[in-house]
């Protein structure tokens, strides 16, 4: 009988953020399709005699993704010198955070109730740009530093995914989480969510294994499935041989599903980390963690579970309404128009333009205040939420008259009408 080897995966996030400049100086930070090379200074190119200057705004957005994700912050936090040589890196270390990131041990709740646990999300320059193409019918590798020093959020979970499709749903969240912040598009085409996976098994689930591959540069959420389901096989083929994986790195080559070795790492590569002697200490207060968690926004799930209680929508619809600003607002400036449940079925299902008013029912059938006064009357719950404030929920109460009316009643008129009598 075959062993039964299990998959321990953790998950790396990188993700880009829209502040105006860079993270280190004034550069422009929207690097993408822009002339190569053309937003640069000498710090982000890494001349001698630079100094780096912390941007604020990516030093307070850090803080609210770690605190969106459940996360401890740090009182004091540091960056470091990340060692390594390679073309994409101009002074030959990267401005980075090791031993006292912004944020640490926080956690994302999946639809099963499991907490994907976060071991920290920490703040970082990004890289260059390496481009390969011919040039004069020679391959040739270009560097553009236009990217050079934008703001990086890396965002490390523990090793405790156990599937391609749980670290589907974990990256999924976690997109909608820091698009709901407004720190980031997450934008893949752009590269401004980057993906890696580690991946190993085991035949003790409480253990780690002796190995890790790594899996780099994937750039979709499906992609990131299909790698880890191939790595799974292919790891346990050779574990069933008793073959142990090579420690390495991986690509993906989603044309033939499969993924392709880059490179082998004999062990732990060392960075030789060690703390920036150009960027002081931060310090951050009680009162301005405070202040910071005041500006989170209503997330993801806490929307849909509004939209769920509030107007009886259906899980799968308010979470799809929930993860995307542009249709929650018109929902929310349309929803007295319309029966809530059809409009917000509508809306994500694609039958309705975005950019006109809803076609409302323009019927000018009398509303009958006995059956406006009957609807009240077989609601009281819902009454007794509109009474304590909820004035939303009055979207419900319309959608009953609709539905009794068969649609043929202006649905303004029958607000008007249950606002006289819920007076």
């Amino acid at each position: 009988m075959a062993n039964k080897f299990y998959p321990t995966i953790g998950m790396e996030v990188h993700v880009e953020l829209k502040t105006k400049s860079k993270m280190f100086c004034s550069c422009p930070a929207d690097h993408f399709a822009k002339q190569p090379n053309t937003q640069t200074c000498p710090v982000c190119l890494g001349l001698p005699g630079t100094l780096p200057v912390p941007n604020q705004q990516a030093v307070d957005w850090t803080i609210l993704i770690g605190l969106a994700l459940n996360c401890s912050i740090n009182s004091v936090s540091e960056f470091d010198r990340k060692h390594y040589f390679y073309p994409d890196l101009p002074k030959g270390y990267q401005i980075s955070q090791n031993d006292k990131p912004i944020s640490h041990d926080g956690w994302l709740t999946l639809e099963n109730g499991k907490r994907v646990l976060i071991r920290r999300a920490h703040l970082e320059e990004d890289t260059a740009k390496m481009i390969h193409k011919k040039v004069n019918g020679q391959d040739v590798t270009l560097v553009d530093f236009n990217r050079s020093g934008v703001p990086l959020v890396e965002i490390v979970t523990q090793p405790m995914i156990t599937s391609g499709a749980e670290a589907k749903e974990y990256l999924k969240k976690l997109r909608d989480i820091i698009r709901a912040l407004d720190v980031s598009d997450c934008d893949m085409e752009k590269g401004s969510m980057r993906l890696e996976a580690n991946i190993s098994l085991t035949l003790d689930p409480k253990k780690l294994a002796n190995y890790k591959v790594e899996v780099k540069n994937l750039n979709s959420f499906r992609f990131v499935e299909q790698a880890i389901n191939f790595e799974i096989e292919r790891q346990t083929k050779l574990l069933q041989q008793g073959i142990i994986p090579e420690q390495e790195t991986r690509g993906y080559d989603d044309i033939n599903k499969r993924t392709y070795s880059q490179r082998h790492k004999e062990t732990a590569e060392n960075y030789r980390y060690f703390t920036d002697p150009d960027i002081p200490p931060m310090i951050f207060s009680k009162e301005k963690i405070k202040a910071i968690k005041a500006q989170l926004p209503k997330l993801p799930e806490q929307l849909a579970e509004e939209l769920v209680n509030n107007f009886h929508l259906n899980i799968f619809t308010a979470r799809l309404l929930a993860r995307d600003k542009r249709k929650q607002a018109y929902f929310y400036k349309y929803k007295q128009d319309l029966n809530p449940v059809k409009l917000a079925n509508m809306i994500v299902n694609k039958k309705i333009d975005l950019t006109k008013p809803p076609p409302i029912n323009q019927a000018t059938g009398k509303v009958d205040p006995q059956l406006v006064s009957e609807v009240i009357k077989n609601n009281q719950a819902v009454v007794a939420k509109y009474k304590a404030g909820k004035t939303e929920i009055l979207g419900f109460l319309i959608g009953q008259i609709m539905r009794l009316t068969k649609g043929k009643i202006n649905p303004q008129q029958a607000r008007q009408e249950l606002i006289n009598q819920l007076r």
